[in-house]
């Protein structure tokens, strides 16, 4: 039996963080920021040492990965933790993501573990979980300093695998949680449930199980509705299914979603967050629910997630006149 429910586990590069306005050193006395970041592109180790400049002129402490900390240039000063370490962001107010998405799903594991609200910086391309741009360091050191942001949760979800009706694998997901084929000619038979019925069956490519904050990820390229963060809400979206009725669903948040991979077909795969990973064998019965235990995100922005949904996807908007006053 597995069980990973409790994980730890576009600007311009030059922008300056190391005068952050109406920051002073004693400001940040006796305060910890945890700091992720990408170490594999050279935008990111940059980034990662102008952040870590900034916040240490001013006073904070900075805790980072030892294995990260070989790709950074990085002051003495810094503190540097074992990955494997029990608690590693004990004692830190801040988890700092520099990275595009699979970076800032990483930095969710580590937020959901020790509770402690995730700030994420895009380096990649879209990055919905995201607060803040690359050319937005100097804000981001700043509004860190001055303890200028806001925190809210998101949803997550908590998956149970049963084979033979007993549990063998427990995970979670922030965003989705995906039952998919691993054969590529032959697709994969399922049954859908939800809250103890059955809805419909049909032979399909996956099913995936989204959270809000995930409409705009898995769920969206599989022809989901994007659904606005602060509704309540389970989705479940069927991918290229062979039936007349394989339309997305949108449930309660109460709501307990199955889906059950039928005997005689192939086996499938579930993916959380594609990050984790297991073999689900024919038979297989993977239950998602909504997650004890959210995620917290630091938000910097009061913009409406509508401005997030036009800029994100450059979506037209020309011509609009507005409400007549």
């Amino acid at each position: 039996m597995t069980d990973s429910s409790g994980s730890a586990g576009s600007g311009s590069e030059g922008s300056d963080v190391s005068g952050a306005s109406g920051a002073s050193s004693a400001s940040g006395e006796g305060r910890t920021v945890f700091l992720l970041a990408h170490t594999g592109r050279p935008a990111a180790i940059r980034s990662a040492e102008l952040v870590v400049q900034g916040l240490l002129r001013c006073g904070l402490g900075v805790r980072v990965m030892e294995h990260e900390a070989v790709d950074l240039p990085l002051p003495p000063e810094v503190e540097l933790v074992k990955e494997s370490t029990p608690g590693v962001l004990d004692g830190c107010e801040l988890l700092i993501v520099l990275g595009g998405d699979g970076t800032l799903l990483r930095g969710a594991e580590f937020a959901r573990a020790s509770g402690v609200p995730m700030l994420g910086v895009n380096l990649g391309r879209v990055g919905f979980l995201a607060e803040a741009e690359r050319d937005d360091l100097d804000k981001v050191v700043d509004r860190v300093v001055t303890r200028s942001y806001e925190v809210e949760e998101r949803m997550t979800l908590d998956v149970i695998v049963r084979t033979n009706g007993d549990v063998v694998h427990r995970d979670w997901a922030l965003n989705e949680a995906a039952v998919q084929k691993v054969s590529p000619e032959r697709m994969l038979e399922v049954v859908l449930e939800i809250d103890g019925r059955p809805v419909t069956g049909f032979g399909c490519d996956g099913i995936v199980c989204a959270t809000p904050t995930g409409s705009t990820a898995y769920a969206f390229s599989a022809g989901g509705p994007v659904v606005w963060p602060e509704v309540e809400a389970l989705l479940m979206v069927p991918i290229s299914a062979h039936a007349l009725f394989a339309k997305p669903l949108v449930t309660s948040p109460t709501s307990v979603l199955a889906v059950e991979v039928q005997n005689g077909t192939p086996h499938g795969v579930l993916w959380c967050d594609g990050r984790r990973t297991l073999e689900l064998p024919a038979g297989a019965r993977v239950e998602v629910r909504r997650g004890a235990v959210p995620v917290r995100l630091a938000r910097l922005h009061h913009a409406s997630f509508t401005d997030r949904l036009v800029a994100k996807f450059a979506l037209p908007v020309s011509g609009w006149r507005g409400a007549p006053h």
